[in-house]
């Protein structure tokens, strides 16, 4: 059987708190071999991290949300620093922008990703990227900040991070791929009218796809309206198989590959 890799699952969302271990277990039987968990909030960071410590198949990522901008300080900084020294945490994360909702303001929103991006730089560590409705200005803020990293020569320039939940046009895509960075592939590919992403994800190429869930939130279509896990990621990808006219043994070692690839695994292989 293929081997998956979510990229992206909330397991540090109580949501999980009363069947954590059942959750796991229907992700080995699905052959998900690694999960990323990333932060949201310092609480969530610290929950990430906890986790890790217990599983060896789970791995972290650490930042604040948009969404949470607002808590952002000096404290907070020094304490995400510290955090993502940790050896399981592989990315700094979610960190973007999100204009959808308004609980925190714009300009504050592009400050914080702003300093996120150079801890990801002082810690070398690749960026997990949320992006909601901020095309015009995610965009120009993440290529100066990789101009700056290809000037010092850094090799973080070179595979800087993934889009998360990505569901942009074929345009934005090639935009994002020529710099390098890794879309992810969630549940949303599977509903029947999400046809700009499908469209998408038809001219993709396979080295730029990452698999995930981003549980529990945006379950694929079987499960509309349910909490989401990690062992729905066969689903996914069969998807992805179908729009890319290839098998989902092709699409499970390819992505898993790309994956180890971004958050360093391939030494772990």
């Amino acid at each position: 059987m293929p081997s998956y890799t979510d990229t992206h699952c909330h397991l540090n969302d109580p949501w999980f708190d009363r069947d954590l271990e059942e959750v796991l277990q229907r992700a080995c039987q699905e052959q998900v071999e690694r999960i990323m968990i990333p932060g949201y909030d310092r609480k969530a960071c610290q929950r990430a991290i906890s986790l890790c410590e217990t599983y060896d198949n789970l791995f972290a990522a650490v930042g604040i949300h948009p969404n949470q901008a607002a808590e952002w300080n000096e404290q907070v900084q020094k304490d995400l620093e510290s955090l993502a020294l940790h050896p399981k945490v592989r990315a700094i994360g979610e960190i973007g922008l999100d204009y959808y909702r308004d609980r925190t303001s714009p300009q504050v929103q592009r400050e914080v990703f702003r300093q996120q991006l150079e801890l990801a730089e002082r810690v070398n560590k690749p960026v997990i990227i949320h992006n909601r409705q901020a095309d015009e200005d995610i965009y120009p803020i993440l290529l100066e900040w990789q101009e700056n990293l290809k000037k010092k020569g850094a090799a973080l320039a070179e595979a800087p991070g993934v889009f998360h939940a990505f569901a942009g046009s074929p345009n934005l895509a090639q935009e994002a791929i020529s710099h390098h960075y890794y879309l992810g592939i969630g549940g949303t590919a599977t509903y029947p009218k999400a046809k700009a992403l499908k469209e998408t994800l038809r001219s993709l190429p396979l080295d730029w796809i990452l698999l995930e869930t981003d549980a529990p939130y945006l379950p694929p279509q079987p499960y509309r309206g349910k909490r989401n896990e990690p062992s729905y990621i066969p689903l996914i990808a069969s998807e992805v198989a179908q729009l890319q006219n290839c098998t989902v043994e092709q699409i499970a070692f390819r992505t898993t590959r790309n994956a180890n690839r971004l958050f360093g695994w391939e030494r772990l292989s």
